[in-house]
């Protein structure tokens, strides 16, 4: 059994992916290292499925899903997903430093979205909604074409699932995504991110030892190849492709899954406007304008594009740039740190071009904006803050994904709405106002899928996650997220000529 060597501080894997109910390793024998990003050592390896792999796993979700009982019982899912947050929660100190390794995520973060808050309700939410969810529900008597029928709409599971996880929150992406698809009686394969595996394979694991899940109802898959990767988009036996990561690689999800006009959820990327109104608290808010760079700015909804009112533009930035000064970064095993590594030199790399190119555009580099020189090994890049921001540049609508805070300026609420919608996407938005009724105001004109009125946070297990244009399709979590695994049937039939 994997486990983590908590007296040692050495992290023991697990290598092995869950395929028809077994441990297997890659038939090939293939493995590939994972790294920890923030010492650049390798951490261990894990199996590195190839096409031969993915093909095995298809074909036990699909048996499971079409001979099983999983999609019929409710009673069964209740059950597994208890079991399955049990054993978590059994292993979760041990999750939590696998976690802080193969992510590079800040300890901190862990005992809130990195593990703990989806921990606690991402399984427990669908399964306590599969006895509130109306399955079926009765229409009015039918009188087309002359007859009198009864009729009755009912729901039921999609089919085989691939799900397919970044490496920025993989857990409480994972768990975000079995929850629902699993409560709604779907068979499942769970695709990890080639950067971070263990988490995922440790699920893997405690499905096999510890729960009464049916062979092939859940897949554990990890490879290091994007074309065998690419097989759950292709694959006729796979009916749902439930995606989170950028929007380039959504779209050739869209691309290569419309031969079998597969069913897609696909969470994508962001640039969220923080719209900050000229009657706002500048110190309250402003001082923690920081917040951007926690976890290396590795977040999809973080609100990285700031809009900053003309009439106060230099106080705020006075603000802004003193709190940047104070960003605790470094070690994420050291808890007073909240800004980690980059996940992989390849992003660091990617994170300083893009600060280059704001450079190049005109952009004022007010602090930060290189490899920071006191680490001697890790993927980092300084906290880093731009000014004087034209929203046509690329660091203003491009997804940076590194701790990297623009700041365009707006001459009124109009403005602040024009400049907030000229974006491709619309994850997330961010109003802060004296006026709450103002702040709703101008959130309500913004095209995107979530909304921080003055810092409120709308996080959790209940509520619908997802974005408008390039940001996406479809909604993670809560009644739509539940929704989105499950197929509609219409049923009629003849009703007795005397019937009332």
């Amino acid at each position: 059994m994997a486990n983590t060597g908590e007296a040692s501080g050495v992290i023991d894997g697990e290598r092995r992916m869950l395929i028809d109910g077994a441990l297997v390793e890659a038939r090939s024998h293939k493995v590939f290292d994972n790294i920890n990003p923030a010492t650049e050592e390798v951490l261990g390896q894990v199996a590195d499925a190839g096409h031969e792999d993915m093909d095995a796993a298809a074909a036990a979700a699909r048996k499971a899903f079409d001979r099983s009982g999983w999609a019929t019982d409710k009673e069964l899912r209740k059950r597994c997903l208890g079991q399955l947050q049990s054993a978590l929660q059994d292993e979760q100190e041990q999750l939590r430093a696998e976690i802080v390794a193969e992510v590079g995520a800040p300890v901190l973060l862990t005992y809130g979205p990195q593990l703990d808050a989806p921990l606690a309700d991402g399984l427990s939410w669908p399964a306590s909604f599969i006895d509130e969810f109306e399955w079926e529900r009765d229409l009015p008597v039918g009188t087309a074409f002359g007859s009198r029928s009864w009729r009755r709409v009912t729901k039921e599971a999609v089919g085989v699932v691939a799900a397919i996880v970044p490496w920025n929150y993989p857990f409480e992406v994972s768990i975000n995504k079995l929850g629902p698809s699993l409560a709604a009686g779907n068979t499942v394969i769970l695709k990890a991110a080639p950067n971070t595996p263990w988490n995922a394979t440790r699920i893997g694991r405690l499905v096999a030892e510890r729960t009464d899940i049916p062979p092939g109802v859940l897949q554990v898959v990890t490879t290091s190849d994007n074309q065998v990767a690419e097989d759950l988009v292709t694959d006729p036996r796979i009916d749902l492709v439930s995606f989170t990561g950028s929007t380039a690689v959504g779209r050739r999800i869209m691309e290569k899954g419309a031969p079998t006009v597969k069913r897609l959820f696909l969470e994508l990327g962001g640039k969220s406007a923080d719209i900050i109104l000229d009657d706002a608290d500048f110190e309250d808010r402003l001082s923690m304008a920081w917040t951007v760079c926690v976890h290396g700015g590795q977040g999809c909804v973080m609100l990285t594009r700031m809009l900053l009112p003309r009439s106060r533009y230099e106080e705020g930035m006075a603000i802004i740039e003193a709190g940047f000064a104070t960003v605790p970064y470094g070690d994420p095993t050291d808890p007073g740190n909240l800004q980690g590594p980059q996940i992989s030199a390849l992003q660091r790399d990617r994170v300083l071009g893009y600060i280059d190119e704001g450079v190049e555009q005109g952009a004022r580099l007010v602090t930060g904006g290189k490899r920071p020189s006191q680490f001697e090994k890790g993927y980092y890049v300084e906290p880093t803050l731009f000014a004087d921001v034209d929203n046509s540049m690329s660091i203003a609508r491009e997804e940076i994904f590194g701790p990297v805070l623009v700041v365009v300026p707006f001459d009124d609420d109009d403005d602040a709405v024009r400049i907030a919608n000229d974006s491709p996407y619309g994850l997330g938005v961010g109003v802060t106002s004296a006026s709450e009724e103002r702040a709703i105001a101008v959130a309500r004109r913004i095209r995107a899928g979530t909304v921080a009125i003055n810092g409120g946070i709308w996080y959790g297990a209940d509520a619908p996650f997802g974005g408008y244009k390039s940001s996406g399709v479809g909604r993670q979590n809560g009644r739509e997220g539940f929704e989105q695994y499950l197929e509609t049937k219409t049923y009629a039939g003849p009703l007795p000529v005397d019937a009332g």
